[in-house]
């Protein structure tokens, strides 16, 4: 039998932007919409037009992506026309496939937040889903607190999920707005609604202040919805949204849903989500939570005893899916055997060929160990891995060797009066037997660190011309006066090609410049520059 399709819909930059402290660029924003695009969700919610500089600018140019890229935004107002309501304007202008429009459904939220008529508020939903549908967008209707409305009200829930049903919404959203709705509540509601609106006409969208976010929009499902709107890692105000990162792999791996539906994430793209995980914590400067499922460093890890024993023998024994499947690993903490097999797995994958007896890899494997212990984070920094294995395995030549550095932070009065801070870094590098010298100036102090050691090493330097520093991030690992700083730098070149590198050190300038250096290197090795 022919699965039925069931619709991924993603609010990542929307209403995971309301996370407390999560501020997303412009960039930041076209780079997570690009994840989701290739991961293969549906539906990208990629803001509100005209509520922030950010988001208006977001949505002033089209956007090549295969995804529905959405835009989100309140009906009309209460006393205003369709075609006399600069929110609705805005949205109607925006470079947009679909509009996504939030609109009450509870009459309590009628009368006290919007202090209009039920009556007003059904006609602000049926105007601007046609004036949406007149422009010929896809026009979806988020139904704010809607169960909440239903429990109190259902006649009048109902009539506006109805209200844009009628006008030709493609989906009508049912939205746990306030998060405390459980499992038995939604599946009793949905079942209800899809006997007014067919159920491939139907959405959930679930917050989690009551840990049930995920359970929630499966249970909908279950009763006939079929689009669940959620977030990655379950960004959200207040609790979060329901996590896109858990539903993607329980549809596709558990058989009550990947026998029954299909979904737009490809068996091939299931496998990238630990790296689109890690690669928005990492663009928020956040630790990845150890204890998320599927993608958790901690999803698969085992450690000592009857349980490592039994995994080593048949893996299905205390796994309920393949870790391999969501791109994540096996981890048997303290086994040598395993940690030796997850070593010469990198080694693979980085095309370093190494028999699996050669001595050197339980070095490398103790070398590891020792740095992660006092910081280093190869999860997030392969090339300073690549670098660290090349190295105990004698594959790394000897490029240059940097001397002596030093860098000055000078506050000074510039040219029209203004008082500005600048950063003055000197680097002496010796390569062959050639001795250079370079200063450079930059915004702070590792800025100027790396135009400096950028500027000219010698026969090496039309390797690095294209290389640039794109993103920099500081982590303090403990407290104290003398607290170690792990420091992570995404590189770019020429290509296009990016990659991390770490340095961990009480010092953030020397923690900063063992990661330029590993960069650097790591492009010469890559680049296949000889000695």
């Amino acid at each position: 039998m022919a699965r039925e399709r069931l619709y991924l819909f993603d609010t990542t930059l929307r209403d995971g932007a309301q996370t407390n402290g999560v501020d997303f660029t412009l960039n930041d924003k076209l780079a997570i919409a690009g994840l989701l695009d290739g991961l293969g969700i549906d539906y990208v919610e990629g803001g509100y037009p005209g509520a922030n500089p950010t988001d208006t600018a977001l949505f002033a140019t089209s956007h090549k992506l295969d995804t529905t890229f959405t835009a989100f935004g309140m009906t009309r107002r209460p006393g205003r026309s369709a075609s006399n309501d600069p929110g609705l304007a805005a949205l109607l202008e925006a470079k947009a496939d679909a509009i996504c429009f939030v609109a009450k459904s509870w009459d309590y939220h009628v009368r006290v937040a919007l202090e209009t008529t039920l009556e007003e508020n059904l006609a602000s939903i049926r105007d601007s889903v046609r004036a949406a549908k007149n422009k010929g967008r896809e026009v979806l209707l988020d139904c704010e607190h809607f169960f909440d409305g239903y429990k109190a009200n259902p006649e009048f829930a109902l009539a506006c999920a109805e209200a844009a049903y009628e006008e030709g919404a493609r989906w009508v959203v049912l939205c746990d707005t306030n998060g405390g709705a459980l499992p038995h509540e939604v599946e009793a509601i949905v079942t209800e609604v899809c006997k007014v609106i067919p159920g491939d006409h139907v959405g959930i969208h679930a917050h989690n202040d009551t840990e049930q976010a995920v359970a929630n929009s499966l249970t909908a499902v279950r009763a006939g919805a079929r689009q669940i709107q959620g977030t990655l890692n379950g960004l959200g105000e207040r609790c979060g949204n329901a996590n896109l990162v858990s539903i993607i792999p329980t549809l596709k791996l558990k058989p009550e849903f990947a026998n029954t539906f299909e979904i737009g994430v490809s068996d091939a793209k299931l496998k990238d989500l630990l790296h689109v995980s890690r690669a928005l914590d990492e663009m928020l400067n956040r630790a990845p939570n150890r204890h998320a499922p599927y993608v958790g460093e901690s999803a698969f890890a085992t450690k000592a005893g009857i349980h490592a024993s039994a995994i080593m023998k048949e893996p299905k024994t205390y796994e309920h899916v393949a870790p391999e499947t969501v791109g994540n690993r096996r981890r048997l903490l303290v086994s040598d055997q395993a940690g030796r097999s997850n070593v010469l797995a990198e080694l693979d994958r980085i095309g370093l060929k190494v028999d699996r007896n050669d001595p050197r890899i339980a070095t490398l494997l103790e070398v590891v160990k020792e740095r992660e212990a006092i910081g280093y984070a190869y999860e997030s920094a392969g090339a300073s891995f690549d670098l660290l294995a090349r190295r105990t395995l004698g594959k790394v030549p000897s490029y240059f060797d940097v001397v002596q550095f030093d860098v000055n932070v000078e506050q000074r009065y510039n040219a029209i009066g203004e008082r500005v801070t600048v950063s003055m870094a000197v680097v002496k590098v010796k390569v062959g037997d050639e001795t250079l010298i370079s200063a450079g100036e930059g915004s702070g102090p590792v800025h100027a660190l790396d135009v400096a050691l950028r500027k000219d090493l010698g026969k090496y330097q039309r390797y690095i011309n294209g290389l640039e520093l794109t993103d920099y991030r500081v982590r303090i690992l403990d407290g104290g006066t003398e607290a170690v700083t792990r420091v992570l730098i995404e590189s770019r070149d020429e290509q296009g090609e990016r990659w991390m590198t770490v340095g961990v050190s009480p010092n953030i300038i020397d923690a900063s410049f063992q990661a330029l250096m590993d960069s650097i290197v790591y492009k010469l090795v890559k680049a296949g520059a000889a000695a």
